[in-house]
């Protein structure tokens, strides 16, 4: 392999592994996120559904979504706990001039 073929790859690896830096906490919060939610659907009321996920997050150390951002629904004699999350990635850094 050449100079500018290795050159090439080293730029492409390191680029996924800093773009896989930036993912790879979200994804894991966002499963956190939904681990909490699915703990929290075991609450018989809605309190209780509150109280479940905050302590959850407590635990998982999370704060994009919160207890009262919970949309809490019951089908039949289920449960149903969903949420909204959104979270951008910037995809380059961009320096602030003052």
């Amino acid at each position: 392999m050449t100079f500018l073929g290795m050159l090439f790859l080293a730029v492409v690896v390191g680029s996924v592994m800093i773009v896989g830096a930036q993912v790879f906490p979200t994804y894991v919060e966002y499963r956190a996120i939904l681990k909490a939610a699915k703990k929290a659907s075991e609450g018989a009321t809605v309190a209780q559904v509150r109280e479940i996920f905050q302590r959850a997050s407590e635990v998982d150390d999370f704060t994009s979504v919160k207890p009262n951002d919970l949309e809490i629904t019951k089908k039949g004699d289920q449960v149903v706990v969903s949420f909204a999350y959104q979270r951008e990635i910037p995809s380059s850094a961009r320096p602030t001039w003052s």
